[in-house]
């Protein structure tokens, strides 16, 4: 079965001027005035999480396994006359950015759930290279604990359009006895009351804890982490409530 991330046509109908104007004010209220002016994101996708960035004044580059989401990225930067320095690569191995390093380098879109633990624990490693000293590191992911302990399973979305097309998701997610978690993933497309196309993706995740990212960076030396909601507007503090969260954290500046 094929992935979302080959599809990078279904991956972005969700996006909308609102929903970028929404991320892009989630950006500005969760990094505050910390000194952010490059951003290396290594799971960019087609870059509906980080591309915003550009409006605040900081200069995006990315990486990501996906040639489509690359390819449609660079098609979207260009467009908004913002081009972006864009690398195909696995982010457990970012020799790629040898040789540069940024103000911030950043996971999103959940995407340090689609390898195992020891491979978020590399890919924090290969990010942490790329810092500048002072600069920060940055993810988000799903709250997998709660996940985890819920174990709910089926998931419906609120439905958009595109034009007179009525878009439907509906996500249902296995458990697995190894605790891995398969999303699958159905899109329906209506016109007229009538469906008339349907796309069904799986994406695979392993779970891991809060725990073990937060001891991962401190084990990096990296002081001062901060862990909101995402967006960062929800008012809630229990962990144990949030859906999505996001980690940043500064590493130590040389001497």
């Amino acid at each position: 079965m094929s992935t979302l991330y080959d599809r990078a046509d279904i991956y972005d109908l969700i996006e909308s001027d609102a929903r970028t104007a929404s991320i892009r004010h989630d950006w500005k209220t969760f990094l505050g005035n910390r000194p952010i002016r490059t951003l290396l994101d290594v799971s960019i996708g087609t870059g509906g999480m980080t591309l915003p960035l550009q409006e605040l004044g900081i200069s995006v580059s990315g990486s990501d396994l996906s040639k489509s989401m690359l390819a449609r990225c660079r098609q979207k930067a260009e467009q908004k006359g913002c081009p972006v320095t864009l690398l195909q690569s696995d982010f457990r191995d970012l020799s790629c950015w040898s040789g540069n390093s940024f103000d911030c380098v950043a996971s999103t879109g959940n995407a340090l759930g689609y390898v195992d633990h020891d491979g978020v624990l590399k890919t924090l490693e290969q990010m942490d290279r790329l810092v500048r000293p002072g600069g920060f590191i940055c993810f988000d992911s799903r709250n997998w604990e709660k996940i985890q302990r819920e174990k709910k399973r089926f998931y419906l979305y609120n439905p958009f359009f595109k034009g007179d097309t009525r878009i439907n998701l509906v996500q249902v997610w296995d458990h697995h006895a190894d605790g891995t978690i398969t999303f699958n993933l159905l899109y329906t497309f209506e016109q007229h009351n009538r469906i008339i196309q349907k796309e069904l993706f799986e994406e695979h995740y392993h779970p891991f804890s809060k725990d073990l990212v937060l001891g991962k960076l401190a084990e990096l030396g990296y002081t001062g982490t901060a862990l909101s909601p995402v967006p960062s507007t929800i008012q809630e503090t229990d962990f144990d409530r949030i859906d999505w969260y996001r980690v940043i954290a500064q590493k130590a500046s040389d001497g």
